[in-house]
């Protein structure tokens, strides 16, 4: 079975023609009827089918509509195989291609009808979307609305799920500990304040999370995001990349892993080399769980317009760095011209972008979930071990600065303090961030929730924030001298820019070599830590 765009009938039968020459038999399938009646085209599946020599059936797969396509099928199995050879075999390869379209031309012409009086209403819309001026400002606006849908739906959603896992579940566990006679300061600990709390934490974000892929699904299956690339054009022409190197980038607001891999469609090695060193600096979906916890917590009234702010300085930064590395390495990069097959508009499905909703959230559950539980029960085991004399293994009186994870994390924590966040507890989830980022939100969990920093300290407007909400703002604060919103800043800056996670360096070792994957990690650390600094210095003087 081909399946043929009906609103692109022309394109869609070449690969049908190439096949009708191979000794098969075949069935060829009209899709997206409706779209083509909205642009004036008409096709007479019987007409086409007589003078292709093959069965034609129009149906629409989105809708199930597939009643007749079975018994078509079911008939030809029993037929004889027919070859059609619009060409003969000693034909070139131009002329093979020649041949093809010129019989694809014919059965076209006399099977369908258009109404080529009106223009159409993606040639209307695309006006408008491919505009040099419009269009970029188009796509941001759409980023802009995404992300305000995204962070003002899920929050009710997520208070509801946070209190669920440190209330009523918590006690439960609690309960149930104490019935089997497991009540004991390391079990609790494990369970209750290191899992239950760490990963449910994280699951807090699954409403979040659906409806971004959700908003994505819906922009893909509208026909939007190829037009995307289109302006995108010019300005990854501007650093050397080809605007099919877009889609990678994309690709990479997603999870950076598939977006390293996707550089394969790029022809240059260079370009698939430069395009895999600029990947990491998309902010992952990984990323965005923390930027919505923080926006949250340091600017409530604006949380969707700061996420929106994150997403734009990672395109800035992509673009900076690609322009960076293009005139310090590859000067003479050119790029190809962008040939892209745009499709037509069409209202998008609930069944489809349900499906691909679905699908994208159930791997980022899959991905992060055995992550964040292995990283959860390392960083247990890590506060549980003493690194000063007087405690022993477990021990309920260790605080975590004096086990072995706050030992490690304060000696790199002075680093830091030129961008406003030198706490060991800020800075030690930046080491489990190097495995996966969802688990810095889950670090955080499991440490406040053992030292429990704010027990006594909230004021009255905090009351209604979560503890986890509070202590960080009170970690920020201290830590900054007083700056909380500025080293806020900072410190999502560098969350942008240092090295995604493990499996991205897998990834990129993987496309590019060990050699320039180490270089674009100590290039990324080194830019972020840069960025922290001045983001805290500068803002420190207005916030």
């Amino acid at each position: 079975m081909v399946a043929v765009d009906t609103a692109n009938i022309s394109r869609g039968l070449y690969l049908a023609a190439q096949v009708a020459e191979l000794p098969y038999r075949m069935v060829i399938v009209l899709t997206k009827g409706d779209v083509a009646q909205r642009q004036g085209l008409e096709v007479d599946a019987d007409v086409l089918s007589a003078k292709l020599g093959v069965p034609v059936v129009a149906l629409d797969p989105r809708r199930r509509e597939v009643a007749g396509l079975a018994e078509v099928v079911h008939e030809e199995l029993h037929k004889p195989v027919v070859t059609h050879r619009p060409h003969t075999p000693e034909d070139d390869g131009f002329k093979a291609a020649d041949a093809r379209f010129t019989w694809i031309d014919d059965a076209v012409t006399a099977a369908t009808l258009r109404d080529e009086s009106r223009a159409t209403t993606s040639e209307t819309i695309d006006r408008f979307v491919l505009h040099p001026v419009l269009g970029p400002l188009i796509f941001l606006a759409a980023m802009f609305v995404v992300f305000e849908i995204t962070t003002t739906v899920a929050a009710p959603f997520q208070d509801w799920m946070e209190g669920f896992f440190t209330g009523p579940l918590s006690d439960w566990a609690a309960a149930g500990l104490v019935a089997v006679g497991l009540d004991y300061p390391f079990v609790h600990g494990l369970l209750i304040d290191g899992i239950i709390n760490g990963v449910g934490m994280v699951l807090t974000f699954v409403p979040l999370m659906a409806l971004m892929f959700f908003c994505l699904a819906v922009l893909e299956d509208s026909g939007y995001m190829a037009r995307a690339a289109v302006v995108a054009d010019r300005v990854m022409r501007a650093i050397g990349l080809p605007g099919k190197a877009f889609i990678p980038l994309i690709v990479g607001f997603g999870c950076n892993v598939p977006a390293i891999s996707a550089t394969r469609v790029l022809a240059s090695p260079i370009q698939r080399r430069l395009t895999a060193m600029l990947v990491p600096f998309t902010s992952c979906s990984a990323r965005l769980t923390v930027y919505v916890m923080m926006a949250n917590v340091f600017f409530p009234d604006h949380a969707g317009l700061v996420v929106f702010a994150m997403y734009v300085i990672s395109i800035v930064l992509v673009v900076l760095s690609g322009l960076v590395l293009k005139n310090l390495l590859w000067r003479t990069l050119g790029a190809d011209p962008l040939v892209i097959d745009l499709p037509v508009y069409q209202l998008p499905t609930a069944r489809l972008t349900a499906s691909v909703t679905w699908a994208r959230l159930k791997g980022f559950l899959q991905t992060a979930g055995g992550i964040i539980v292995a990283t959860v029960v390392a960083i247990w085991f890590l506060q549980s071990t003493p690194a000063v004399a007087g405690y022993s293994w477990g021990d309920e009186e260790l605080h975590p600065q004096d086990s072995v994870y706050g030992v490690v994390s304060e000696a790199i924590a002075p680093v830091f303090e030129p961008a406003g966040f030198n706490s060991w507890s800020l800075t030690g989830p930046l080491i489990t961030g190097f495995l996966a980022k969802e688990a810095l939100i889950s670090t955080w969990a499991q440490t406040y929730a053992v030292a429990d920093p704010l027990e006594s300290d909230a004021s009255p407007e905090e009351q209604g924030d979560s503890d986890l909400a509070r202590a960080v703002r009170a970690d920020f604060e201290q830590s900054s001298g007083g700056h909380a919103t500025a080293a806020a800043w900072a410190y999502m800056i560098f969350l942008l820019a240092y090295t995604p996670c493990v499996a991205t360096l897998a990834a990129q070792r993987r496309e590019i070599g060990w050699n320039w994957t180490m270089i674009t990690m100590v290039g990324q650390i080194g830019v972020a830590w840069l960025l922290a600094v001045l983001t805290f210095q500068v803002l420190r003087v207005f916030m």
